[in-house]
């Protein structure tokens, strides 16, 4: 592995960090719909990416023939967050983290499919392992509700999503510097989830604290997070980054025992450290 590459890996360790905050900001954002706390993270962190590119000397420009194109990852990008955040509605965060985290799956058989870029065939091991790891993580619920299944059925829907979007990332590497490419995909992401946000909104009654997890939202996850992720796309595999990326589901678990008393089941706590031997098996 080269040094780029090595340097990839710990973009996206300081990632999930950021990643792992956003089940706590998502529930205290409430009640604000999934679509306004979707349209409110993607469009602030797009503001925050486009500043701190201008601050930098490199002010964001788009070709006007690359137009459809950015429609499209604004689109994947939409409907990942929008599946995710949604999903959180209706079921556990362990459930929501790990059911989206099945995406190594996805982003392995996307770039493979779309970016001629295959893994060493042993390292197929080491996603199987962390899938099952996941899997125990949540748990096959003995009281798994109609509810439940809604959220889960979403939350499976962000992980496609999200094996597109980290091949959205991959491919843009030569043609669009980071800040550009990201401000971009935040921005029109951010637009395509705007009318549904308009029609959802309701003003909430203390205002205070949704709005001030939103801004969290946009600037931890989103812009300082997802930007990370992007920036180790350009430099790692995607299923190698994708792969510690999962450890959100670690992280965020932990945030909700500490911040919201959802106390995780020694099955997950299991399940976590399983997904780790997978990880490591890939990354070896």
């Amino acid at each position: 592995m080269t040094s780029d590459e090595r340097r990839g890996l710990w973009y996206v360790v300081i990632a999930v960090f950021f990643f792992s905050t956003s089940p706590i900001f998502t529930r205290w954002a409430a009640p604000l719909s999934p679509y306004v706390i979707t349209c409110g993270r993607l469009g602030t962190g797009a503001i925050f990416v486009y500043l701190l590119a201008v601050l930098q000397g490199q002010r964001p420009r788009w070709r006007r023939e690359d137009l459809s194109r950015f429609l499209l990852f604004g689109l994947i990008a939409a409907l990942h967050f929008l599946c995710y955040i949604a999903s959180l509605s209706f079921t556990t965060i362990a459930h929501s983290l790990a059911l989206t985290y099945t995406s190594p799956v996805f982003v392995t058989l996307f770039t493979r499919l779309f970016l001629k870029e295959p893994i060493a065939s042993r390292k197929y091991i080491g996603v199987v392992i962390t899938i099952i790891g996941m899997a125990i993580l949540a748990g096959f619920e003995p009281q798994l509700t109609s509810r439940m299944m809604i959220g889960d059925v979403l939350a499976l829907g962000s992980a496609v999503a999200f094996g597109l979007y980290s091949v959205a990332g991959r491919s843009q590497r030569e043609l669009y510097s980071l800040f550009t490419y990201a401000s971009g995909v935040y921005g029109l992401a951010a637009l395509w989830t705007l009318p549904l946000a308009l029609l959802t909104y309701s003003p909430p009654s203390s205002p205070l604290r949704p709005a001030l997890s939103i801004l969290a939202l946009g600037l931890l996850p989103m812009s300082l997070g997802h930007t990370l992720y992007n920036a180790a796309l350009r430099r790692t595999h995607p299923t190698y980054v994708n792969l510690i990326a999962t450890q959100e589901v670690t992280g965020g678990v932990l945030l909700g025992v500490l911040f919201l008393g959802e106390i995780p089941s020694v099955q997950s706590l299991i399940g976590a450290a399983v997904m780790l031997i997978g990880i490591a098996l890939v990354l070896i």
